[in-house]
């Protein structure tokens, strides 16, 4: 395969820009993600004499994974393809690949980088919607839950039940609902798909939504899943970042040390 060239100028300017953030970050470069992983991560798992950023690629299971600059030990599972994000039909064909539980197996890199295990309910995957992201490509942010959302789930968590309601307390100043996901895997839930219908029912948009999903334990003890939806109000100022709901100085995993 032959060199790809790319200049030293461009590689910086892209890590530069994998801040994330609310939309006051517009100036950093939307493409950023899918240019490393493009340019850099596949050609590289290819054997191209290019440098490899990312940490995994499964170019047959169709993303790869890139520590992000941003947190001790937050990872991003980038697809491998141009999907832009949550707004994108490319997630809801029924072909479509099932990111969040291969996001949901790549924990295992936050964990190494902590260096222990974590608890089930301290680890945490979140998509931000249109208006709470910077980069136009989808990634889903793999870290752990901040500690006092963690608690806050831990005191509602037998009151929540497999059908949407509100979470009875704010979360970083937003309303947040909630539903649990009884499959310890995802092997046959995807949250895109999962909220799809609902999102169109109530008329409102997938690119306005931001989800959260987090370790749980269900009631009868088998391991579950919590998940959180938001969507953008800009009247109030809520951008629908669910990202803010995660701790990228991983306290918890300090804690269990």
């Amino acid at each position: 395969m032959p060199t790809i060239r790319v200049s030293l100028r461009s590689v910086l300017f892209a890590f530069a820009a994998l801040g994330v953030g609310f939309p006051a970050a517009q100036a950093a470069n939307p493409d950023a993600l899918w240019h490393i992983v493009h340019d850099f991560c596949e050609p590289a798992a290819q054997g191209a004499n290019v440098p490899q950023k990312c940490v995994d690629v499964e170019s047959a299971n169709g993303f790869a994974v890139l520590k992000d600059i941003n947190g001790v030990a937050q990872y991003l599972l980038i697809p491998t393809a141009r999907i832009t994000g949550i707004e994108s039909p490319d997630l809801l064909t029924p072909t479509s690949p099932n990111y969040w539980r291969d996001a949901w197996q790549a924990r295992r890199f936050v964990e190494a980088k902590i260096g222990r295990d974590l608890p089930r309910d301290g680890l945490s995957l979140a998509v931000n919607s249109t208006s709470g992201r910077t980069q136009n490509q989808l990634h889903i942010h793999i870290d752990c839950l901040a500690p006092d959302v963690v608690t806050a789930l831990r005191e509602q968590g037998p009151t929540i039940g497999t059908a949407w309601m509100p979470f009875p307390t704010l979360l970083r100043g937003h309303t947040y609902r909630i539903r649990r996901i009884d499959d310890a895997n995802l092997d046959s839930t995807d949250p895109f798909k999962l909220i799809a219908p609902d999102v169109a029912l109530q008329g409102q948009l997938m690119a306005d939504q931001t989800l959260l999903l987090a370790g749980a334990i269900a009631p009868d003890g088998k391991p579950a899943f919590f998940l959180l939806n938001d969507h953008v109000q800009r009247e109030g100022g809520d951008f629908a970042s669910s990202e803010e709901l995660q701790d990228h100085s991983c306290a918890i995993g300090r804690a269990s040390s």
